[in-house]
């Protein structure tokens, strides 16, 4: 047991740095060859923080550990929200000012629900897995547009945040570095990740499903956390808002999509009944939280508090399901 408590530590601290290494990597080749900054950071750096889950979900599909793969797409999403947003509002409120993310936020309610659908039949088939795949393609070309007709319009404060985020200072070759360095690491600690995390399942007799929700969750969003945090403290809240539309958008188009391309079957049914929901209750919450009739909307502290007091009882909830209370 202690190998695999090991294994997992090791395998999240490493992904954290490959994550990092990965997206810089990307993001600097990218303008280097005269990427706008904002259509980098809506699609290449948005997929880039979700590649933690698409590598878990890909290699835990490939061995046949679907719940594992499911459970870190949809956990991931109720953590972005309820810890990673509840705790980057509590370090400091976050006001959006961003039209792109206001627009941007029904987008991701419709994908949450839509995917809901696809396996609100207890199967996430390979058919599911190409619509949703399909819809990736339609979502990043939806982003690429958007960020045109906002720079042709006007400045969107989230191109200025991008602009400041993304390194203009890597040279083509260092930068190519950087994102094979990172590609490596992201490949060898998922490899890490799955096989702690499964041993895990089978040592502590539950379900893949439940270490794919909880812990593999949790730790594939530290980077977005670690990222929101530093993005309100350097006053950039778009960029932090952003980061967690983006990524919980590409968990279910780029992430979700795989177990059923490469291990298609069913899903647990707890994940039909319970955890699809409380995400699609999460994403309601942050997208009436995101609109003010009155004044700039702003994600308070108290807005903060209420998500992670979700989350703690999701986690609850999740908990006493598990030991059969």
């Amino acid at each position: 047991m202690l190998l695999n408590i090991i294994g997992l530590l090791a395998g999240f601290l490493f992904l954290i740095f490959s994550a990092d290494y990965f997206v810089k990597g990307t993001a600097a080749i990218a303008r280097n060859f005269g990427i706008s900054p904002l259509i980098i950071g809506l699609t290449i750096v948005g997929l880039g923080t979700s590649a933690p889950e698409m590598l878990v979900a890909g290699l835990s599909s490939l061995q046949g550990n679907t719940g594992l793969a499911t459970g870190n797409a949809i956990g991931s999403n109720i953590a972005n929200i309820g810890l990673v947003l509840g705790t980057t509002a509590l370090v400091a409120p976050i006001l959006i000012k961003s039209s792109l993310l206001k627009r941007e936020l029904p987008v991701l309610l419709a994908i949450s629900i839509a995917s809901y659908l696809l396996v609100i039949d207890g199967d996430l088939s390979r058919l599911d897995g190409i619509i949703l795949l399909s819809g990736l393609a339609a979502f990043m070309y939806w982003l690429l547009r958007s960020a045109k007709q906002s720079k042709a319009n006007n400045i969107d404060t989230l191109d200025v945040e991008f602009s400041d985020e993304i390194p203009s200072d890597l040279s083509s070759t260092r930068a190519f570095f950087y994102f094979l360095a990172g590609l490596a690491g992201l490949i060898a600690s998922s490899k890490l990740l799955v096989w702690a995390a499964v041993n895990m399942a089978v040592a502590f007799g539950v379900s893949d499903l439940v270490i794919g929700l909880t812990i593999v969750a949790i730790g594939t969003s530290l980077p977005e956390l670690a990222a929101s945090i530093a993005s309100v403290l350097k006053k950039e809240p778009d960029l932090a808002i952003g980061n967690i539309i983006g990524s919980n958008a590409f968990n279910l188009l780029a992430v979700f999509c795989l177990p059923g391309l490469i291990h298609p079957g069913t899903v647990d049914n707890l994940l039909v009944s319970r955890d699809f929901p409380i995400m699609l209750g999460f994403t309601l919450l942050l997208f009436f939280s995101a609109y003010s009739f009155n004044g700039q909307p702003t994600i308070s502290r108290l807005k903060g508090g209420l998500f992670m007091l979700f989350f703690i009882s999701y986690l609850s909830k999740v908990y006493l399901d598990t030991i059969g209370i």
